[in-house]
């Protein structure tokens, strides 16, 4: 994807306050707002585990029901897999129109003796609620969800239409969505998607993200001897299908950081030197960064920061590995099969099926004699990238800064919603990224947590947001 034209500057909107009717409905429904949160958390919707299929069903359940109750026309989509949850407020003749794009399936809990207490058993501690899907993406959602449910309950009239588009396969791909996109054009037509899935800048810092990086996921399966083999007698002799995954996986990056596949860097974008001078202006500290994440240092591709590494670099890393015995004990065997998931972030410019082939003949070069090897790609999708100069990006800001009491820096971020690239390409929307979160709320992890502070700030900013855009 190409770097979108800079526009001319739009005029800042007013940071006018909210009616008081809002105001005072938001104020009041704080502990509401969290019991709700909690409610929802404690449903184990994990779209890729097939046992919790109903849960996840449960999950868009509750959130029809609770849009449903606000007064909020709304439909469940039914697709081969989890609903499309559709919703909307009145129409607002001459008004822009805001579709609030966000998802309701969680990553896997796993691995389960690492988290403090059950994933699906929210517990608030230290000011921060500790669940799955606290932050990635229930939280977060939920505070688009709370804000426009109380404007309407305050009886007072939105300056604007809001549409919601909530999926349940964001976690494994969105391929449902990716498909149904297309028909559901008309029904989600909007001036600017709007999500919430993503973090601040740091503590006390936020964020409107202007980018983010697109994905590829693999599975690797390698196969040597018909049957594991006792390592004495056969150890030296036969090639190790472990051994061969461990060289394979190695031989994908070099000691600098640099993955070393032959033509993946030849589409690569670079960094504008405009943004790589914006974000040095972010002070950013690599010990603190380290110190944050538990790591003792950190290392990437050389010649780039840290930020530029993990917002607008490509980046490979291995998510899971399994071969021979791995129960208590020793067990000297020398398996006959071996796998590995692994995954690309991909910048813009990246295509996720050419990819594909670049990795496949870099396995055909590498593969050592005696091995066979199969890939599996799962999903792929683009990098992102949004016009920090458009005029919603500038209502974000003054909405961001009226919640947050600072105003926000603008930066890409690293992780990926697949399903973004295609709804500027469909609708012909501008996009902003607002992300409520912290950069360790573990997401993805044991632990996972989300700032009930941050929480109802990004309820209060989300109000203003909707009165900030429609004056923009």
């Amino acid at each position: 994807m190409s770097q979108p034209e800079q526009s001319s500057t739009p005029a800042t909107p007013s940071a006018s306050p909210l009616p008081t009717e809002v105001q005072s409905r938001l104020d009041e429904g704080k502990q509401r707002h969290e019991a709700e949160l909690i409610e929802w958390l404690k449903i184990p919707s994990i779209s890729s585990d097939s046992s919790r299929h109903d849960d996840v069903q449960r999950a868009a359940d509750w959130l029809r029901e609770k849009m449903n109750a606000a007064g909020l026309q709304t439909e469940s989509i039914s697709t081969n897999g989890f609903p499309l949850l559709v919703a909307s407020t009145p129409p607002v003749p001459g008004a822009p129109v805001a579709l609030v794009y966000g998802h309701y399936d969680v990553q896997p809990p796993e691995p389960l003796e690492l988290w403090t207490s059950p994933p699906f058993e929210p517990v608030v501690r230290d000011g921060k609620v500790f669940a799955r899907g606290a932050t990635d993406d229930k939280g977060q959602v939920l505070t688009h969800i709370h804000s426009v449910c109380d404007w309407l309950a305050s009886g007072q009239a939105l300056p604007l239409q809001i549409k919601f588009l909530i999926e349940g396969e964001e976690e494994v791909g969105s391929k449902n969505l990716d498909e149904w996109l297309p028909q559901l054009a008309e029904k989600l037509a909007c001036d600017v998607v709007v999500v919430s899935d993503s973090s601040q800048y740091g503590p006390g810092r936020p964020a409107v993200t202007c980018g983010l990086r697109g994905i590829a996921t693999y599975e690797l399966f390698v196969d040597g001897p018909s049957h594991d083999l006792h390592s004495g007698s056969f150890g030296g002799a036969v090639a190790n299908p472990a051994m061969a995954l461990c060289q394979l996986l190695a031989s994908m990056k070099d000691t600098d950081g640099k993955i070393a596949i032959d033509g993946l860097y030849d589409d690569v974008a670079a960094i504008p030197e405009i943004e790589r001078q914006a974000w040095k202006q972010l002070g950013a500290d690599d010990a603190e960064f380290a110190n944050s994440v538990g790591a003792s240092e950190l290392h990437g591709e050389a010649g780039y920061t840290t930020d530029e590494r993990r917002w607008a670099r490509p980046s490979l890393d291995i998510n899971g590995l399994t071969s021979g015995h791995q129960g208590e004990g020793v067990k000297t065997v020398l398996p006959a099969k071996a796998s590995a998931k692994f995954s690309f972030r991909l910048v813009p410019n990246q295509d996720p099926k050419r990819l594909t082939g670049l990795i496949e003949s870099h396995l055909e070069r590498h593969c050592p004699p005696g091995i066979r090897w199969t890939l599996k790609p799962d999903h792929g999708a683009g990098a992102m990238l949004a016009d920090a100069n458009s005029r919603y990006a500038k209502a974000a800001s003054v909405a961001v800064e009226k919640a947050f009491g600072t105003p926000p820096v603008m930066i890409r971020e690293g992780g990926s919603i697949p399903i973004l690239a295609r709804f500027q390409e469909v609708l012909d929307c501008d996009c902003l990224l607002l992300g409520w979160g912290q950069n360790d709320d573990a997401a993805h992890s044991p632990n996972e947590k989300f700032s009930l502070e941050d929480f109802h700030r990004g309820i209060q900013a989300s109000a203003s947001l909707w009165q900030a855009i429609a004056s923009a």
